[in-house]
């Protein structure tokens, strides 16, 4: 549960990072990013997997760029949902879907399923070798 939270929290302070640094996304407070961190969670747990079964073939094809059409399309489906949570344009949500991936993803990677802060702590040897 802990680790859920977490999660949560990190989606959250994405999509704050992505309201900052992009003028098409407005957030209007904390509860709506939290809302927003919500719902974007559903639509990616639920719609996500569907919407790449079904578009396989043309990812495929784009080589899994067209991944970011299915993330910027959970964003605006997302920003319809929740008020106070508005992503104006399309390459703004490409853009901001694209932020809230790194920066979940850097953040997270971090993070176990217990949501304990987990790392590798290596310590050279020598002659190249690390353990």
């Amino acid at each position: 549960m802990r680790g859920f939270l977490i999660r949560w929290i990190v989606l959250g302070v994405a999509i704050s990072l992505a309201a900052f640094f992009l003028d098409g996304i407005r957030v209007s407070g904390i509860l709506a990013t939290l809302g927003a961190a919500a719902m974007l969670g559903i639509l990616n747990a639920f719609f996500r997997p569907l919407a790449l079964i079904i578009t396989l073939p043309i990812n495929i094809l784009s080589l899994g760029l067209f991944t970011f059409i299915i993330n910027a399309a959970m964003l605006k489906m997302a920003s319809a949902l929740i008020p106070g949570f508005d992503v104006h344009g399309f390459w703004t949500a490409i853009f901001g879907s694209l932020i809230i991936s790194i920066v979940s993803f850097l953040i997270n990677s971090f993070v176990d399923d217990r949501g304990q802060v987990d790392f590798i702590d290596l310590h050279h040897r020598g002659n190249n070798r690390w353990e």
